[in-house]
């Protein structure tokens, strides 16, 4: 029998379709893990960000309001945690008394996401910055770092002059951050 040409019917056939859902999911496969890893370096370079981004603001407003501005360590967002655990989150305040603790409502909060770790210098669980900009007493580092991947990891240096800045962590501090920092 003789079909014309005009009613042929066209289509794709079970095997076709599988064989390209087979080819898709290799594709897959191979792609996640860099795609997971890009989203861990790009989640600890966010973190990295915003902790510059906050520090610079306490140290703009210290000048700009003529006080000590404190920018501390915090679990709950309203006030400053005695440890060097930089995780949960941070905020700044003022400090007008200079007792280390924020004075009032703090002026902005922020917190982590929750696979990243941030560990704080040993010497150092506070920032004051002055009305001068000095953030005087040793110099704080900041780790960033995931639960998942030693590799890679961001560090943020505040100077006793109050000067912030970003990096790459060296690999052996990489190595170093400890996985039960968020406690």
């Amino acid at each position: 029998m003789h079909v014309p040409q005009g009613c042929r019917q066209a289509g794709v056939t079970l095997i076709e379709q599988i064989m390209v859902l087979a080819l898709v999911a290799v594709l897959v496969g191979i792609a996640c893990p860099p795609m997971g890893r890009f989203v861990r370096r790009q989640e600890l370079r966010s973190a990295q960000f915003d902790y510059i981004a906050a520090l610079r603001y306490a140290r703009s407003a210290a000048v700009e309001q003529n006080v000590r501005i404190l920018f501390c360590p915090s679990v709950d967002g309203h006030h400053c945690s005695d440890y060097t655990g930089w995780s949960h989150g941070w905020l700044i305040a003022r400090d007008r008394n200079r007792d280390g603790r924020p004075d009032g409502t703090p002026l902005r909060v922020g917190t982590v996401a929750k696979h990243v770790i941030v560990q704080g210098s040993a010497g150092r669980r506070r920032v004051h910055f002055r009305p001068d900009g000095m953030a005087l007493g040793s110099n704080l580092s900041l780790l960033f770092c995931t639960r998942g991947d030693r590799d890679q990891a961001f560090m943020v240096v505040v100077s006793n002059s109050g000067r912030v800045r970003g990096t790459v962590a060296p690999p052996a501090k990489a190595r170093s951050c400890k996985a039960s920092d968020r406690g």
